[in-house]
């Protein structure tokens, strides 16, 4: 399959499903590894940038509209992370998840856009004067002003001087103006061929968008900032701007779910077959009288859910089995009949 058709498929799969593509396994739940959690949470990068300069490709994990109500009814139940099912040990796993999946769509969008702000940084430096720069037009300036100081105090003194009626002593004065006038036209245009250099009629005639690090500069007209500051790519990177300062907003009233998890103490967190993915969460689960631990149930449902996805997906390969044989047994009739 072509690159293009890979592109087309992934679209057909984000608008319709992939199980309507028949790619997917259709009990595939929303806690899967397969699914996209930005897409979940809110908003995945890949999605908003598509067509674009900066375009990221389609999301290698799934983008599913269903998955994502279901994710958003669950939440809807009761607590945001906790209370989901009647059993405690399955509302705690479950909290936890969840609480994980929203610190994973944080930490993704804020490790995105910290790579954009190194980039603007890098271009405001790349137009930045340098420090030796910055110190010759000190100078040159300095020079520039002294000069011109001093030629205006030779011409006072050669008007002084030709009142008093000292012809010479008008003269020489009059040769020093002169001299200083040169010398101050010289250092202008050094300061000129400086700033030509060092991109004063150049680079300094740019500036760095401060949301999505494009060069704009300031000969542009309104309509062409207005077509940069409406593009696509310029409202991406602000909306997930937005996303973060909700997330610095959601902190600060006392709803991150980091605090959550940190709350559960020192753990593992459970998958979604109740193994650790190795993620720091809570304290082992409690037990019930006799010291069985009360997410046995949970467990078996969840090792019995899956076995019954593993049953399906071998019936559905050995169905593509069969299917490929047929066709096979096709294309070799056709040429034993040519």
């Amino acid at each position: 399959m072509g690159r293009k058709a890979e592109v087309q498929r992934a679209l057909l799969e984000k608008l319709m499903g992939p199980e309507a593509m028949g790619t997917a396994n259709a009990t595939l739940h929303f806690t899967d590894d397969k699914v996209c959690k930005n897409f979940l949470c809110g908003i995945c990068p890949n999605d908003l940038f598509s067509n674009t300069k900066v375009d990221l490709g389609p999301c290698p994990r799934s983008h599913t509209a269903k998955l994502k109500d279901d994710y958003d009814a669950a939440l809807s139940k009761g607590d945001r992370y906790a209370q989901f099912e009647d059993d405690y040990d399955a509302a705690l796993s479950k909290g936890d998840r969840y609480a994980q999946f929203e610190v994973e769509h944080e930490n993704s969008i804020r490790t995105f856009m910290a790579d954009i702000d190194r980039k603007i940084a890098a271009n405001k430096r790349r137009i930045d004067i340098s420090p030796e720069e910055t110190a010759k037009f000190t100078n040159l300036m300095r020079d520039i002003q002294d000069l011109e100081a001093a030629h205006d105090a030779a011409t006072k003194e050669v008007e002084r001087l030709g009142e008093a009626g000292e012809i010479e002593a008008s003269l020489a004065e009059l040769n020093k103006a002169e001299a200083l006038k040169q010398e101050k036209s010289d250092r202008e245009r050094d300061l000129q061929v400086l700033s030509d250099s060092a991109g004063a009629s150049g680079h300094q005639k740019l500036r760095v968008c401060d949301v999505c690090g494009a060069y704009l500069s300031i000969l542009d007209s309104d309509r062409r900032l207005a077509d940069h500051f409406g593009g696509r790519m310029h409202l991406g990177y602000l909306k997930l701007r937005e996303v973060i300062q909700g997330f610095d907003d959601r902190r600060a009233r006392g709803e991150d779910p980091r605090t959550f998890l940190a709350q559960r103490g020192p753990g593992p967190l459970k998958g979604i077959n109740g193994t650790s993915n190795g993620t720091s969460s809570g304290p082992a689960p409690p037990t019930g009288p006799g010291g069985q631990g009360v997410d046995d149930g949970y467990r078996r449902r969840e090792e019995e859910r899956d076995r019954d996805r593993r049953d399906r997906d071998r019936e559905r390969d050995r169905g593509s089995d069969r299917d490929r044989e047929r066709e096979r047994r096709e294309r070799r009739g056709g040429a034993d009949y040519r």
